[in-house]
């Protein structure tokens, strides 16, 4: 196959969504077990960032779920019930779409919320301390069942360099006292 048919065949596979966390991979399903995190961005908020005067503790000063949003943070929880995966702590960041996303996803369970997983968009100088603090925990989780987090893309790229859609999940393991990523969760309910 020549130079040219390569590089039109990637960029094929790049244009249809065939990266991880694009939402068309399904890598983290079959490999999701006991004492697996699984770090989620928030379901569908449309808009980029939050508006000027944004305040935690005023949901409405704040880009909150849509419809699809609030039906895809259902989805996410629906698909961890249909497969009998044990979801037993889930951690939140302090805004209002993630909250709402892991309340949604898992209403038998009362999200903690964690200002390590809070959102780094518009801070990026929090990044090395509060990145340090979410991987600690993350480190520590041995079980039983699964840790699920709602979070932020910007934080999910800091932990692992996986760029993931809204609503879109990222599989880890904690291996030799690090964090690995084993497979995305796509946001179709494949």
């Amino acid at each position: 196959m020549n130079r040219a048919a390569v590089c039109m065949l990637l960029a094929s596979a790049l244009v249809l969504g065939c990266a991880p966390g694009s939402g068309q991979t399904d890598t983290g399903w079959g490999a999701l077990r006991n004492g697996d995190v699984v770090l989620f961005r928030h379901a569908e908020a449309p808009g980029i960032g939050d508006p000027p005067g944004m305040r935690l503790d005023d949901c409405s000063t704040q880009r909150n779920l849509d419809d699809t949003g609030r039906k895809q943070a259902r989805r996410i929880g629906e698909r961890f019930r249909e497969r009998g995966i044990a979801v037993s702590t889930v951690l939140t960041s302090e805004w209002c779409r993630a909250r709402d996303t892991a309340t949604l996803a898992f209403p038998a369970i009362k999200p903690r919320v964690d200002s390590a997983f809070n959102s780094l968009f518009s801070d990026r100088s929090r990044e090395p301390e509060q990145s340090a603090r979410a991987r600690a925990l993350l480190l520590a989780w041995r079980g039983p069942g699964v840790l699920v987090v709602t979070t932020h893309q910007a934080n999910i790229s800091a932990l692992t360099g996986v760029a993931l859609a809204s609503g879109e999940g990222v599989v880890m393991r904690s291996r030799q006292g690090a964090l690995a990523v084993v497979g995305t969760l796509p946001t179709d309910g494949q």
